[in-house]
């Protein structure tokens, strides 16, 4: 039995006189000739036929009887890519959102296309089609054509072969813009809407805006979180809620990190803890009444009238922590500071946050307290 080596798939004469040949396809596992051969010219031809299918994207694998395999279609891909083994750990919203993204947007288009077959035009054209991403009052929603964009990028820059050309050519295409201007809350707005909450969520406001928290950190605040001799709260979980499911996690992008709390604050955060917090250490800051976290609704109706009797009917929850970056700036915190205090990390910003010191931060709290006395 010979074996021939070729610059492209390999060729062995068997004890029987034909010829066998064989290749490594995209998938980087070994596809051999369903058919032996009489002659080696005949195998060489069968290469040349399987090289350029994988040349021009119409390859797909066979099995050892010569069957074709379902071709993998970009739906197949979307769950590989989801369930891949190196996956960052998708934190359960962002799963539901990325579910959403493709049942809505991608799936109608793209889902029973082969992988290979999706074409650069074919994208292009999806991404400029208006009606796809029209809103009920003619404007279209940037945001989530971005997500999809960057999503279907993902899932095929994930499936296809190496050196492949990813179809996904737009530029900035999965840049989200934003839709509108985010106005911070001024510090009479921030007392107003305070005094406006009920009395168990009145604290929310002020912990929110002056220590930049998300909604899912503060609300996951317990007792123990809290430091009232070092004033600091030590943001280390989160909670999201997908449907009617509560998850209960790491925070976003695992920014796990204590924040100084503006001293000014301290009185009030105390006289909350006597008034609204169970004893014990687990015990949440803000509860919903059933005794479990808070829910979004929840909140939101109280925080609606709250932001209407500071005349800011345009503000989002979430624009308070916009504030608090706001806030801290006007305090002379650096970039890399603000990273820091914010819980922003990335790989690309690991080296910079080496550069906030715990010290530093505290000096950022007391001038923030400063900002609330009007100095």
């Amino acid at each position: 039995m010979t074996r021939s080596r070729r610059g492209w798939g390999a060729i062995r004469k068997l004890p029987s006189g034909n010829y066998q040949a064989s290749y490594q396809g995209p998938d980087m596992q070994r596809h051999v000739a369903p058919t032996t051969f009489q002659d080696k010219d005949a195998a060489t031809v069968w290469l040349t036929n399987q090289r350029r299918a994988v040349e021009d994207g119409t390859w797909s694998p066979r099995t050892a009887d010569g069957a074709h395999q379902r071709r993998k279609t970009v739906a197949d891909a979307f769950e590989a890519y989801l369930t891949r083994p190196r996956r960052r750990d998708l934190k359960p919203r962002t799963e539901a959102h990325y579910r959403e993204l493709f049942a809505r947007f991608i799936n109608p288009s793209f889902g029973d296309t082969a992988v290979a077959g999706v074409m650069v035009e074919d994208v292009n054209a999806w991404y400029t089609d208006r009606t796809l991403w029209r809103k009920k009052d003619g404007s279209i929603m940037r945001t989530y054509r971005a997500h999809a964009y960057q999503l279907l990028s993902s899932v095929l820059g994930y499936s296809l072969p190496s050196g492949a050309v990813n179809p996904c050519q737009i530029e900035h295409a999965g840049t989200v813009d934003t839709e509108r201007e985010i106005r911070p809350a001024t510090l009479d707005e921030l007392t107003t809407m305070t005094a406006a909450m009920p009395d168990r969520y009145a604290a929310m406001i002020p912990l929110t805006a002056w220590c930049a928290l998300r909604f899912g950190e503060v609300a996951e605040l317990r007792r123990k979180d809290l430091d009232l001799t070092a004033g600091l709260v030590r943001v280390s979980r989160g909670v999201t809620r997908v449907g009617k499911q509560t998850y209960i996690g790491t925070p976003k992008a695992e920014s796990k990190r204590k924040v100084n709390i503006p001293p000014h604050l301290m009185p009030m955060i105390k006289d909350h803890l006597r008034d609204h917090v169970g004893r014990a250490d687990t015990a949440l800051l803000f509860p919903a009444a059933s005794g479990g976290n808070l829910a979004p609704s929840t909140l939101y109706r109280h925080f609606y009238k709250a932001r209407d009797a500071a005349g800011r009917p345009d503000l989002h929850w979430h624009d308070l922590r916009h504030t608090g970056a706001t806030l801290a700036a006007r305090a002379g915190a650096t970039l890399t500071e603000q990273m820091a205090r914010l819980g922003h990390k990335t790989p690309q910003m690991a080296i910079r946050y080496q550069h906030a010191a715990a010290d530093r931060d505290k000096v950022i709290a007391a001038a923030l307290s400063g900002l609330a006395r009007g100095a």
